[in-house]
């Protein structure tokens, strides 16, 4: 593809570079600002560069957020003794999207994957094991995508708290094997939810 601007070559590129957008799509974002007010592409490179700079993860769950501790942990009416464990920051918007969860969350980061060379120090496990062993936390939803890597990291976490009184469940296998959560229609993954299992039952069922 030929440009008759460096400026413009370099602007594609940079919008190319993000995924799902190939070099077309990159050249009609870039001709679409290039007709816009000053003041809008200055406003829009300065909120995605403030975001870049200011955003934060919450102490607590490790969620994004605007403060040390995000909207969710924060919230009183949210049930603090229910503990929603994802794999990454798309599946909290994915469920939050449904309207039937009124807990909070853990954010791992990942899933444990030797082939790929991480362990359970990699991910925010730990962090998960203390919140469970200072807060009176009755229950973990394992909302997990449903592959190998997946249960996995179930089964891990459960062995570490074997000797712990909390109920540990997982979302049901309304989710394909091998799927990801964000993809999940709203009504599948609310169903999911609503009808977990004890882990005990899921690994039954499930295998």
């Amino acid at each position: 593809m030929n440009f008759p601007s460096k400026l413009i070559e370099n602007a594609v590129a940079e919008f190319a570079s993000l995924p799902g957008i190939g070099k077309k799509t990159a050249l009609r974002l870039v001709l679409h600002l290039l007709k816009q007010p000053k003041e809008e592409v200055e406003k829009f490179s300065f909120n995605i560069s403030r975001m870049r700079n200011e955003i934060k993860f919450c102490k607590e769950c490790h969620n994004i957020s605007d403060a040390d501790v995000c909207s969710i942990c924060n919230n009183p009416h949210r049930k603090h003794e229910q503990i929603c464990v994802v794999e990454n920051l798309r599946d909290v918007i994915a469920i939050e999207n449904t309207a039937q969860y009124s807990g909070v969350y853990h954010v791992l980061n990942g899933v444990i994957s030797p082939i790929d060379g991480i362990g359970p120090d990699e991910l925010n496990i730990q962090s998960l094991l203390n919140r469970v062993e200072k807060n009176e936390v009755k229950e973990l939803i394992m909302a997990l995508n449903p592959t190998m890597e997946g249960d996995t990291t179930i089964f891990y976490i459960s062995k570490q708290l074997q000797n712990s009184s909390v109920k540990i469940t997982s979302i049901a296998r309304g989710i394909a094997f091998g799927g990801e959560l964000e993809y999940v229609d709203e009504y599948t993954l609310a169903r999911s939810l609503a009808t977990r299992l004890p882990y005990e039952k899921y690994l039954v069922n499930g295998k």
